[in-house]
């Protein structure tokens, strides 16, 4: 099972956070119960001031303070401060509404899941993003700690209160775009080399826009389908691709203006990318993937929601049809 790391005195200092003050009798002379919900927990801590007040501009404070059961993943003070500045805030006041909702709403998690519940793999916020009405997805890493889309970490794990469970952590979690996934996830870490490989390539800066040609459907192959490739290939390395080679076969792995989800496929469906190319959608127990060469890649990993669009993870890379 894996443990979360936190000191002695952050302990403490969380702990702090549940204390209220209750009378001890109402005007009918009944007990008065005191309660402890997030919302409690979060405006009794001083270092969680700039979260409190998020959370009373949108409301959701009153969400946290229902019987409902959430999970909160909660940024501190320090890390609101980071988030406004990078992000090119100076105050809580400029982040819109309507995305500061879903900002918070990517922290909270519906139920209970206390730190032996997470494993490495993807779960489901509350939020939703640009490209579809479905849930943003979360990747959660458990290798060292647990870090969230590769960007916070936890710092003290299941604290416990009326109605969930805080975990706290240390920088806002912001909505993810393609490139969030492609970075945290260390499947990808060979795709993010090819993406990157030549300064010319503009797939980076391209899957982080959310206005057109966003949203984008990224068909993403993992690590082993780039070493099955090359081997195919009679390749050493991923630089002995020609660059025109490797933009193509890239640019043949992403479709634009379209947030296509695996309920959206249809059984031969023909698939146009950023190429120009198309290839062919096959539908059976698995979703398999036909390219240009009639070579076939399995859909291992569906419906990775994005802010700008959705992944889909492939077991082998695809190749466009061969130039003539």
């Amino acid at each position: 099972m894996k443990t979360f790391k936190f000191t002695k005195i952050a302990l403490l200092a969380f702990l702090t956070f549940g204390l209220i003050s209750c009378s001890d009798d109402d005007d009918g002379g009944d007990v008065v119960e005191p309660t402890n919900t997030i919302a409690d927990f979060v405006a009794g801590n001083p270092d969680y001031s700039s979260l409190a007040a998020a959370l009373e501009v949108t409301g959701l404070d009153a969400t946290l303070d229902g019987t409902a059961n959430f999970t909160v993943f909660a940024p501190n003070n320090a890390a609101f401060n980071t988030f406004l500045s990078d992000n090119g805030f100076s105050s809580l006041s400029e982040v819109p509404e309507d995305v500061l909702t879903e900002i918070l709403l990517n922290h909270v998690q519906e139920g209970e899941i206390m730190s032996g519940d997470l494993s490495t793999g993807y779960i489901e916020s509350m939020a939703t993003g640009m490209a579809s009405e479905e849930a943003l997805s979360m990747y959660i890493n458990t290798d060292d700690g647990v870090t969230i889309n590769g960007v916070s970490s936890v710092t003290t794990a299941d604290v416990e209160v009326d109605n969930g469970i805080i975990h706290a952590v240390d920088a806002v979690i912001g909505l993810p775009d393609i490139t969030t996934f492609a970075t945290a996830d260390p499947n990808f870490d060979i795709l993010v080399q090819a993406l990157t490989r030549e300064e010319s390539f503009s797939f980076v800066e391209t899957l982080m826009m959310t206005e057109d040609p966003a949203p984008f459907t990224v068909f993403a192959p993992t690590n082993d389908a780039f070493v099955a490739l090359l081997s195919e290939l009679e390749l050493a390395a991923l630089g002995d691709i020609p660059t025109e080679t490797l933009d193509a076969t890239l640019q043949y792995h992403v479709v634009t203006a379209a947030n296509v989800r695996s309920g959206d496929l249809a059984d031969g469906m023909a698939v146009t990318t950023l190429l120009g190319e198309d290839f062919t959608v096959n539908l059976g127990d698995d979703v398999v993937i036909t390219d240009g060469r009639g070579r076939t890649s399995t859909v291992i990993a569906a419906d990775v929601q994005a802010n700008n669009g959705v992944i889909h993870v492939l077991d082998t890379v695809l190749l466009p049809p061969a130039a003539e």
